[in-house]
Order: C-alpha cells, then sequence, then structure tokens
C-alpha cells in the first residue's frame, strides 16, 4: 500500500502563487513516475503535470506549460508543484498520484 498527503493548497488572487507538495509513504519503489492531476467543478479530471523517477524528464499538460514547475526531492518522497501566474480557470482540487495511488486531493481556489 502507498499513502499519498498532499497539501499547500488555498486560496489566493489571480496572478499569485502556491506551491504543492505530496509527501508519499508505505511501499513505494524507485523508479516509478509521479504526477498530478486536477478537476475542477463540473469537469473531468485532467492531467496537470509529471515527473520521472531522477527528474529529468517532466510533462505538462499546455494549459500549465510556462506557469507550473513539477519537481521531487526522492530522499523525502516528496513531489512539488510551483504554481505561477494562477488563473481563476486553475480553480480545482489538485491529486497527487504515483502508479494506481491517488491522495486525497487538496483544493487550490484562484479568485479574480
Amino acid at each position: 500500500q502507498v499513502q499519498l498527503v498532499e497539501s499547500g493548497g488555498g486560496l489566493v488572487q489571480a496572478g499569485g502563487s502556491l506551491r504543492l507538495s505530496c509527501a508519499a509513504s508505505g511501499r513505494t519503489f524507485s523508479g516509478d513516475d509521479m504526477g498530478w492531476y486536477r478537476q475542477a467543478p463540473g469537469k473531468e479530471q485532467e492531467f496537470v503535470a509529471r515527473i520521472s523517477w531522477s527528474g529529468g524528464r517532466t510533462y505538462y499538460a499546455d494549459s500549465v506549460k510556462g506557469r507550473f514547475t513539477i519537481s521531487r526531492d526522492n530522499a523525502k518522497n516528496t513531489v512539488y508543484l510551483q504554481m505561477n501566474s494562477l488563473k481563476p480557470e486553475d480553480t480545482a482540487i489538485y491529486y497527487c498520484t504515483l502508479r494506481e495511488y491517488w491522495g486525497q486531493g487538496t483544493q487550490v481556489t484562484v479568485s479574480s
């Protein structure tokens, strides 16, 4: 079993920044990508970003490219999502993923 706990969400004005964290515990194996997804009210789940084990490969949704940065600290079993220049359309619950496991999500609300 793997447990994923997200933190760092909150309310921010448009143009502001937030940094999400996701701490993994349990049967975490090396070599796995980790990622972030989000789901806005009334919308389907959407891929946000993914990072390889080494951190050498990162992937972003077009909607966040250039504004969001994913990173990880394997010594801490933690993945981060730095979100800059936030827009109201970034409002969603953000979920961390590792293999088939998902965290409980953290709410991000961007006011205009």
